[in-house]
């Protein structure tokens, strides 16, 4: 004979073990995770960009004005062209992303 009790046990335990399976697969956090740390990446990228193009144009400049005993005319100039492209590569990668992006939703769009 069966009994009563462990017929119980053994469908709670299944149950248990949906329920686990459930919460496993669950997607929602994960993604929402992911699309976090892509934005996160996405704007040290950019401080990145900006801050290297800063520095060579500060090296550059500090070289120059050693070199050539001119010491303010070439770092100011040189900081100046490095910020420029600093935030023209920081304005590409963004575009990059924008561009990405709108690929991503038309062809979401186009499956549905």
């Amino acid at each position: 004979m069966s009994d009563p009790d462990l017929t119980s046990d053994k469908d709670r335990l299944k149950d248990l073990e949906a329920r686990i399976a459930k919460a496993k697969t669950s997607k929602e956090d994960v993604h929402h995770m992911k699309k976090d740390y892509s934005q996160a990446q996405l704007a040290w990228r950019m401080v990145i960009e900006l801050v290297a193009g800063l520095g060579i144009g500060f090296g550059i400049g500090y070289g120059l004005d050693t070199l050539l005993g001119t010491m303010p005319f070439f770092l100011v100039l040189f900081i100046g062209f490095g910020f420029a492209a600093g935030v023209k590569t920081m304005l590409r990668s963004a575009k990059e992303v924008q561009d990405r992006r709108l690929a991503q939703e038309a062809a979401e769009a186009k499956e549905d």
